[in-house]
This record gives structure tokens, C-alpha cells and sequence, in this order.
């Protein structure tokens, strides 16, 4: 197995061998963050720590499940359970969500004269329905990321997580109620009686400076125009609708500016646990 060999030829020593193994996961793992956390500087800071458990930790994979099952508990453990992300959780709810999503609601014509009206709409759409599952709290956010927008095999999943298959099932169907009922009744894409709708919430989304339409990070990367995701979801089943939407926030891949993080835990190597963490640190304060 490739992945076997590239992790025995990092724990002897090979820089090339931990530098691939490095690129094969940086992006699954930066994805996992983003979808947990919501915002791409939290997302980034998440995913340079759990890069760091995985090489410190290589030499302890011990080949009884997949590698990419023992990195995706890693993260996983870290995205719920890590002092700074259990901090930073804003504790949101569904009932608060809906109230700020039907908040300042206007009528956007002063903007759609804008070239960026559509990229502005798309921006508003994604950054919505990740910040949508903030209101999980983080064990049942996980659950439902690994489960649904994932699609992880329920026996891997309750593998990444530790818990029992069935635990994972009932945590899983939970979570996905919670977010069909909300999305059903609250999201204008689905549901064209709801209150909010993203052209209503566009303007008070760039006033709150939720939106900057100046620099719109995630449309820009994103695989589908709000046009798009729109038609594929007036063309998709009820019951069907809330994953679509879920499922067409793009698959993000890790930001550049992580590569010289990435190459110095690489340089590193597997010995990097012997080097005091704060040095560490310090260098990815310095290269933020």
C-alpha cells in the first residue's frame, strides 16, 4: 500500500516521503476545519495545530485502520474537544440564527445594478450555510459534517469519533433533523415563503461588514454561481434540498499562505515533538 510506505519511509527519516504525505491530507483536513469552524483565518489556524499532531504523532499510527481514518480523528478530537476551538464556539442556536437572519432585511435594487450583484449574492449564500451549522453544538456538528457532506461510512465515522456505530447514528439523525427543519422554514432558497432571502439580506450583510464585496474570498473559489445553486435546488426534491445546499459549498482547498508552515514541519520532520512547541508557535505567528 502507497500510503503504508510513505508513512514507514517519513518515520526513517524521508523529508519527501512526510512532505507527501503532508499534501495528500492538507486539503481534507483544512475542508474538515472550515466546515466545523465557519471562518477561513479559524479554519487556517485549526488546520496548521492538527497538522502538527499528525507528523509529531506518524511514528504512533500503528496500521489497524485507514490513514486517513486515523488523521481525520485526530482532527476530529481537536475540532471538538481543543481548549481554543471550545472557546471560540459563539454557542449559537437556531432560534438566535433566524432572528438575526430576519434582521435589517431590504430591498437590494440600489445594488443590482453592481456588476458584483451575483458574486456578492453567492458570497452571502456560502458563508450562510456554513455559519448555519454553528448552531449544532460541536459533537453533533461533526456527526453531521462526517456523516452527510462527507458521506464517511458510518463504521468509519464511528471510528474517527470513538463512540459506538449506533451512537454515531442517533447523533447523526439529530443533528440532520435540526438542520432540515431549520433550512426548510428559514432559508429563501428552499422554502420561497421564508422570510430572509439572500438578495433581502444582502445589504445588511455588507453593513454589518459580514460582507465584503471588496474581497469575496470564498465565491471566488467556489465551483457554483449562486444562479446555479439556485436552479439545482427549484430542481431538487424537498426532502432532498437542505444536503444540496449543504453539499454546494465548495470543496476549499488549503491556502497558500499555509505552505511555509507546511514546509518547515516538514523540514522538521517527525522529530519536531523534541523541539519546544512555542518555537513553533512563534513561527506560525510569524508567517500568518
Amino acid at each position: 500500500m502507497e500510503v503504508e510506505r510513505l508513512v514507514k519511509e517519513a518515520v526513517n527519516g524521508s523529508k519527501s516521503a512526510l512532505k507527501d504525505i503532508t499534501v495528500s491530507i492538507q486539503d481534507k483536513i483544512y475542508y474538515l476545519s472550515l466546515r466545523m469552524l465557519a471562518n477561513p483565518d479559524d479554519a487556517r489556524d485549526a488546520t496548521q495545530d492538527i497538522l502538527i499532531r499528525v507528523i509529531t504523532n506518524l511514528s504512533s499510527f500503528r496500521f489497524d485502520s485507514h490513514f486517513n481514518t486515523w488523521v481525520y480523528r485526530i482532527a476530529s478530537n481537536h475540532l471538538i474537544s481543543a481548549n481554543k476551538v471550545v472557546k471560540r464556539d459563539a454557542g449559537l442556536t437556531f432560534d438566535l440564527f433566524k432572528m438575526d437572519l430576519e434582521q435589517d432585511l431590504q430591498d437590494p435594487a440600489k445594488l443590482k445594478d453592481n456588476p458584483d450583484y451575483q458574486a456578492q449574492l453567492n458570497e452571502l449564500r456560502i458563508s450562510c450555510t456554513m455559519a448555519m451549522l454553528l448552531c449544532l453544538n460541536l459533537p453533533h456538528r461533526m456527526a453531521y459534517i462526517l456523516g452527510d457532506i462527507l458521506e464517511m461510512a458510518h463504521d468509519e465515522a464511528s471510528t474517527v469519533l470513538s463512540i459506538s456505530k449506533n451512537n454515531f447514528r442517533q447523533q447523526l439523525s439529530r443533528a440532520r433533523a435540526k438542520v432540515v427543519e431549520f433550512t426548510n422554514k428559514s432559508c429563501g432558497l428552499l422554502n420561497e415563503c421564508a422570510n430572509c432571502s439572500c438578495d433581502k439580506k444582502l445589504t445588511g450583510a455588507i453593513k454589518r461588514q459580514r460582507i465584503n464585496p471588496l474581497k469575496l474570498n470564498l465565491e471566488t473559489e467556489s465551483d457554483s454561481s449562486y444562479a446555479e445553486v439556485k436552479k439545482v435546488l427549484l430542481q431538487t426534491q424537498q426532502e432532498f434540498k437542505t444536503l444540496v445546499l449543504q453539499k454546494s459549498v465548495n470543496q476549499y482547498k488549503c491556502p497558500n499562505e499555509l505552505n511555509k508552515i507546511i514546509g518547515f514541519l516538514v523540514e522538521q520532520g517527525i522529530q519536531a515533538n523534541k523541539i519546544r512547541m512555542k518555537n513553533i508557535h512563534h513561527f506560525k505567528t510569524t508567517y500568518k
